[in-house]
């Protein structure tokens, strides 16, 4: 089987620094992006020729082109595109200022999409490409003190879900990962808490969300290499599913949310039918 050429977003950490490591492991070609000129030309000489690291904030939408290009112009094409920048944020939809909301979406969304837009042309002049998007099972199930980035998630999975049937015929898949709670510093240095704290919201679920997190840093169920290897061997996969949830706790979020929205469906089923024309 042919080596496959990917590009990674948010690299330096986590999720992004594990699958790196996977992909050299597995004896592929990799464009991983990092914020910083000093660690993009580390992770360069490290891997001498097969990895590439590009200075790239998935923010400066402008300058994603640039960096695609250089990859192209290193390894002649790109086979997987993962869209790994992210950051959590935590706090009650109250708490948000609205500059803290639109740096979310920058980073959690539009960064995603400016990547996949970027990919798409270069994918279908190839016939063939696969495009991974990092979600989170707050991607399908909303959590108080997580709306900000359930919000983000949900839009990505939007877009993700209507791109799966639009570039199909093009040979180019999308699959939505969807990550529960892994030990990286996801709870630690890459989620920023709302500047401004309200009482009232201490006790609520908000507060007990503050208590899970802080608790929960270091203890997660999820093993990132585990994660990172699940990945890799998925898009080599035949798998043509959409969803790809990693560890127990989001395929137990996934179907409780399923169980909820039937749930309410059965509750309103007369009243949505009682809002049509009758002929």
């Amino acid at each position: 089987m042919m080596a496959k050429v990917w590009f990674i977003t948010g690299a330096s950490s986590g999720f992004g620094a594990e699958l790196a490591k996977a992909i050299i492991e597995k004896g592929d070609k990799l464009a991983a992006t990092f914020r910083k000129e000093e660690q993009a030309n580390e992770f360069s000489q490290q891997h001498g020729g097969k990895g590439i690291g590009v200075v790239l904030d998935v923010t400066q939408t402008e300058k994603v082109p640039a960096a695609l290009q250089q990859t192209i112009e290193k390894f002649g094409r790109i086979d997987v595109l993962v869209n790994n920048a992210g950051y959590g944020t935590l706090g009650a939809i109250e708490e948000f200022s609205m500059e803290e909301i639109r740096a979310q979406m920058e980073t959690n969304f539009f960064g995603a999409i400016a990547m996949t837009k970027a990919a798409l042309p270069i994918m279908r002049q190839q016939g063939s490409g696969h495009i991974v998007q990092i979600s989170s099972q707050a991607g399908f199930r909303a959590g108080a003190g997580f709306g900000l980035y359930n919000a983000s998630k949900f839009a990505l999975e939007g877009f993700s879900e209507a791109l799966a049937l639009e570039v199909a015929p093009f040979g180019i898949k999308v699959t939505i990962v969807e990550p529960g709670p892994f030990r990286t510093e996801f709870l630690a240095g890459s989620m920023k808490a709302a500047a401004q704290k309200i009482e009232a919201y201490q006790s609520s679920p908000v507060g007990n969300t503050y208590k899970y997190v802080n608790d929960m840093n270091g203890k997660q169920e999820g093993d990132p290499v585990k994660a990172a290897k699940a990945i890799v061997d998925y898009v080599y996969s035949e798998n043509k599913a959409l969803r790809l949830p990693l560890g127990k706790a989001p395929v137990q979020a996934i179907r409780m949310k399923l169980k909820q929205v039937e749930e309410d469906l059965n509750a309103n089923e007369a009243i949505a039918v009682s809002t049509v024309f009758v002929d």
